[in-house]
């Protein structure tokens, strides 16, 4: 089926809207469904973070083996994977730290490495490879502060059971909006990686060690979910509440390469949500295959260390 025709079904049945885009790295043949319209881009909006730190290493101005120390006084950042949940000082280099960043989408890590890097550079870097629509706006620390500020919440106040108990309320939230919040589209998206993936007007070896970081990634429940265990993926997952998204490279065994972004906006903010997870995957294969001009299909069971 056609992406059109797939996500029809899914999207009454799920309460959801599918924001889509798939592109063909090497003929640029692309595949949409609202494609143009901005989005929040939640945790994908460590792409662009990650190629920053990328180019600055290969450009010398900084190692990948540079030591940064961290206390504990640190790991203050909702979002509780890598260095986020840790209790303890640690030493690590600064190639594992945004490795933390990307593989777990490591919030605490993120917001080390937009530090040392400046979020002036990252914006420019946008800037220079025309991704206009693109935008960060501060760091993680940043987006809960205005989370906690649109809420009323005291600063390290709880924001437990918030999305459920008050919906409404926090759906109107900035962090939600994509006028207000980190935001791309979904053309805007697969065009960034398109440039990494073909090292297009970017240092080669920044691009190469981005392809490698992004293919490293631990979760494998969405777009992983829509295609053959031949397939491999390389993605960063994005998640806030009522937004759920993944964009990534999916390389096949003939050597076809498609970059597909996929972002959600739903009903639910059940932080553990199959059916959503899977909707990613479901979309993602459906916009690939009309690129290929064939279904794409699963060839048994998703296996353990797939998901």
């Amino acid at each position: 089926m056609t992406l059109a025709a797939t996500a029809a079904p899914l999207e009454a049945e799920l309460g959801l809207t599918a924001f889509v885009h798939a592109r063909d790295l090497d003929s640029d043949a692309q595949v949409g469904l609202r494609s143009e319209d901005l989005v929040v881009t939640a945790s994908v909006f460590k792409i662009p973070v990650l190629l920053e730190v990328c180019r600055q290493v290969a450009a010398g101005e900084r190692a990948a083996t540079d030591r940064i120390d961290l206390g504990a006084e640190d790991f203050q950042v909702l979002g509780g994977t890598g260095i986020a949940a840790f209790s303890d000082p640690i030493s690590l280099s600064l190639r594992d730290l945004y490795l933390s960043m990307m593989n777990v989408s490591d919030n605490r890590a993120t917001d080390v490495v937009m530090d040392l890097v400046g979020w002036d550079r990252i914006a420019a870097t946008l800037a220079e490879l025309g991704m206009t629509q693109t935008v960060l706006e501060g760091d993680t620390a940043a987006l809960f502060a205005s989370m906690r500020d649109d809420l009323g919440i005291e600063p390290g106040g709880s924001m437990d059971g918030v999305a459920k108990n008050r919906t409404r309320e926090y759906r109107a939230i900035r962090a939600q909006d994509p006028r207000h919040s980190h935001r791309s589209t979904p053309e805007e998206t697969t065009r960034l990686l398109g440039r990494i993936w073909n090292a297009d007007g970017i240092d080669a070896s920044a691009c190469a060690e981005v392809r490698r970081v992004m293919g490293m990634q631990v979760y494998g429940h969405r777009l992983r979910t829509g295609f053959p265990g031949s397939v491999s993926v390389a993605g960063k997952t994005g998640t806030l509440s009522f937004i759920r998204n993944e964009a990534g490279v999916v390389t096949f065994p003939d050597g076809r390469r498609y970059a597909v972004a996929v972002f959600l906006r739903h009903r639910t903010a059940d932080s553990v949500a199959p059916d959503l997870d899977r909707a990613i995957g479901t979309l993602g294969a459906a916009a690939v295959g009309e690129l290929r001009g064939e279904e794409i299909v699963l060839e048994g069971p998703l296996d353990s260390d797939m998901l």
